[in-house]
């Protein structure tokens, strides 16, 4: 490590909290699918802020709009209507099946933002007196005190938090019988991930899906899909939700709305938006001017360049040479999974001397659950650099 990154770990120790264990980087600049630490080194961005700038880093169109947006109309608060808004609101009602937005600031905010629609649905428009969530294990929905709490993990995320907030169970992954006894009058809503993504890159099985949507029907509870990570073209479909033919109830997406700037929304049907009312829920900046006319460019920007569809060649192509990968390294590689550029290794031992190998020689990805290398790279990576990050690994791997 360099002097100059000394002195910037320390000076971030010194006045940031320290709730990340950040990566022995410090980044000067990106563009597309590279970043640029303070020595000028380059690396393959495999990460893209944690599923967030899926166009790349720094797109002039979208630098664009945003510069042009803040010359009209930055911020006047949602108690007014913005052309802004609406054009974005439409824009990503084309793309599902959902009827109504609400637009805030993070994925926790919209993951809130379904818990409370989903449980105010319950009590003024059904007059119900359900109001549990339940999760699967191996979860991920927030931070807040509600959706770490629907979080279902064990751990530091929830270690010290206590008492968290009453109305959450979960259930183990992927298991129908174990959901169906958990079922039960009081049961207002299931909310799950089609994809696990902090969890290990976990697909849903579709004969779970199945099973799911069976009891949904039976039992009348609302159905919320956490599309904070899976949605916006990562899995080779707008939404995640695709892949499994569901028309969720109720769901969320955020990191990769607007590319980087903070910004999350709730997407619900006509029925289930009913729950909310003037005055029963709000948020100072969502939805602001800048934030709705960068979104609306990403949403263009994904058309116009086949964006999803290109995630999904990619997405097989990856899969298929992980494939080969794994059958030459069977003793390190256990599994290789994913769906579109949403994509994890799983290795036989725990991986931190791989990732950080990988680091080394230029490639950013994430570990998760230890052994999973996690790969959320922008939906604009170059096949080359996915073949250079194999090749890369395949080295380590026969190292090691």
């Amino acid at each position: 490590m360099s002097a100059t990154f000394d002195t910037i770990k320390q000076r971030n120790e010194k006045v940031i909290m320290q709730t990340y264990g950040r990566y022995p980087l410090a980044l000067t600049r990106a563009k597309g699918a590279r970043l640029y630490d303070f020595d000028g080194k380059e690396y393959v961005d495999l990460l893209a802020g944690i599923a967030v700038c899926g166009l790349g880093h720094c797109r002039p169109e979208l630098a664009k709009a945003m510069a042009e947006q803040a010359g009209k109309l930055v911020h006047v608060s949602n108690l007014f209507y913005q052309e802004e808004q609406i054009v974005l609101a439409e824009k990503l009602l084309s793309t599902c099946q959902a009827d109504k937005v609400f637009f805030c600031n993070s994925g926790a905010e919209a993951n809130e933002g379904a818990i409370k629609l989903a449980r105010r649905y319950m009590a003024k428009v059904r007059g119900s007196a359900a109001r549990d969530i339940l999760t699967l294990e191996g979860s991920f929905h927030g931070r807040t005190l509600a959706t770490l709490t629907a979080t279902a993990q064990t751990g530091k995320i929830k270690d010290g938090f206590e008492p968290l907030p009453g109305g959450f169970r979960s259930v183990p992954f992927a298991d129908a019988c174990a959901l169906r006894a958990a079922v039960n009058e009081n049961t207002a809503a299931v909310m799950v991930e089609t994809v696990q993504g902090e969890g290990g890159v976990r697909p849903l099985p579709p004969e779970f899906v199945d099973a799911l949507l069976a009891l949904r029907r039976e039992k009348g509870f609302l159905l919320i899909v956490d599309e904070v990570q899976t949605g916006m073209g990562r899995t080779g479909r707008f939404w995640a939700h695709e892949h499994y033919g569901i028309t969720p109830d109720i769901f969320t997406v955020a990191k990769a709305l607007a590319n980087g700037l903070p910004m999350g929304a709730v997407l619900a049907t006509d029925e289930v938006a009913r729950g909310f009312e003037p005055g029963t829920h709000a948020t100072t900046f969502g939805g602001g001017g800048v934030l709705s006319a960068v979104a609306s460019k990403v949403i263009d920007i994904m058309r116009e360049e086949r964006l999803v569809e290109r995630a999904a060649e990619l997405g097989e192509f990856f899969l298929d040479e992980a494939g080969k990968l794994q059958a030459r390294h069977s003793d390190k590689i256990i599994h290789v999974r994913g769906l579109g550029l949403m994509l994890g290794i799983e290795l036989a031992e725990p991986g931190q001397a791989v990732w950080r190998a990988l680091l080394d020689a230029g490639f950013v990805c994430n570990l998760t659950h230890e052994r999973v290398l996690r790969l959320l790279p922008p939906l604009t990576i170059a096949r080359e650099d996915l073949m250079a990050f194999l090749a890369a690994l395949d080295g380590i791997l026969a190292r090691s």
